[in-house]
């Protein structure tokens, strides 16, 4: 069996989640079975273009086409036009198409080579609940979705409860949660001592994480240290003196060991579709504190694995139940468990193949 994977959006946990289906799928005996590609875009400012084929398996296949977020005609058509050749020359049996931009392009290109295959969608986070962009481009964003899914067919993958909820609406719809690698992180797990409660998040300084929203947080508990693992084009928003920057760390050994460092992991996002960042924080045995959205209240089991809030003024007796050491370990613990029951990466991409296979 032939799968194609295309993906535009490689970076962040996406990347993440493409370097594990890589090393599955890479497998030796896996392929055997199920030769896979993948096919995608590099123009992301969080990744190292020159580190994708180090740290993707040898056992997939890896081919660069330039593919941008935005529409833009001119592109998009080249893009297309890239896609049909390059399907046209593997045949796959199964196409497998990741995110918004490559669910549109993709699918345009599939209808082009005028043969029929097996055609899969996962959107990772609905474009239309994105909430830097006005309403009308939301409803397009949507209007976009439900026609392609009625005009080209195709069965959605969801990465998460609700999302798959919403993807039960459009048409034909599976649900494979998100994975990590559990293994492999536990080995940067150990018992960490910090002189004051650290309180971290891993990700782009981007719109979507809500930078204003962790400093304010920030603000209004100077008594704590927090930590942005990442960068990004909104860094000037943070301000707060008890908050360090880390910036891009593009090996991924050293996200991990800070991201052990913390204490407690918060996420401020403003909409996603199943976070890794929180997963990998989860497998570390970290407490979680995160906004009330999709993908992290699919995750997050409010009072049990950490909490989910609304506003900055329900958080003082998260922090001051977590300040305890014992408590937060107990967090911790149950945190870790609903990690290894729904979310690891080999259960999942074995259903994966059960579904392709079908």
């Amino acid at each position: 069996m032939k799968v194609v994977h295309i993906i535009e959006a490689l970076g962040g946990g996406v990347y993440t989640y493409f370097r594990d289906l890589s090393t599955f799928f890479g497998d030796d005996e896996i392929n055997k079975k199920i030769e896979t590609t993948i096919i995608y875009s590099s123009n992301r400012k969080e990744i190292d273009p020159q580190k994708i084929k180090s740290e993707f398996s040898n056992g997939v296949n890896l081919i660069h086409i330039n593919m941008v977020r935005e529409f833009s005609p001119l592109q998009d058509l080249k893009s297309v036009y890239e896609l049909r050749k390059e399907l046209k020359r593997i045949n796959p049996d199964v196409i497998h198409l990741h995110s918004s931009k490559a669910g549109v392009l993709g699918r345009v290109a599939y209808f082009l080579l005028f043969k029929k295959k097996k055609l899969f969608y996962s959107p990772h986070g609905f474009s239309f609940l994105r909430t830097d962009i006005s309403r009308s481009v939301q409803k397009l964003y949507k209007i976009i979705e439900q026609s392609f899914q009625t005009l080209f067919g195709g069965t959605t993958i969801a990465c998460g409860d609700t999302e798959f909820e919403i993807a039960q609406k459009f048409g034909n719809s599976k649900l494979i949660r998100n994975g990590i690698d559990i293994n492999d992180i536990r080995k940067y797990a150990f018992e960490n001592e910090n002189e004051k409660l650290t309180i971290g998040i891993l990700g782009r300084i981007t719109f979507q994480k809500n930078p204003e929203h962790f400093n304010k947080i920030a603000l209004n508990f100077p008594e704590f240290n927090f930590v942005w693992i990442g960068d990004g084009e909104l860094k000037s928003s943070i301000t707060a003196p008890n908050i360090r920057v880390a910036g891009w760390l593009f090996d991924h050994q050293l996200v991990l060991k800070e991201l052990n460092n913390i204490d407690i992991y918060l996420q401020t996002s403003l909409w996603e579709g199943l976070p890794i960042a929180i997963l990998e924080a989860m497998a570390l045995e970290k407490p979680v504190i995160a906004t009330n959205i999709i993908g992290n209240k699919d995750i997050v089991i409010h009072n049990e694995t950490g909490f989910l809030f609304d506003e900055i003024s329900e958080l003082k007796p998260y922090f001051q139940i977590l300040s305890n050491s014992v408590n937060r370990k107990l967090f911790a613990k149950k945190a870790f468990e609903r990690c290894v029951d729904l979310f690891d990466k080999n259960k999942n991409f074995e259903e994966l193949i059960t579904i392709y296979k079908s």
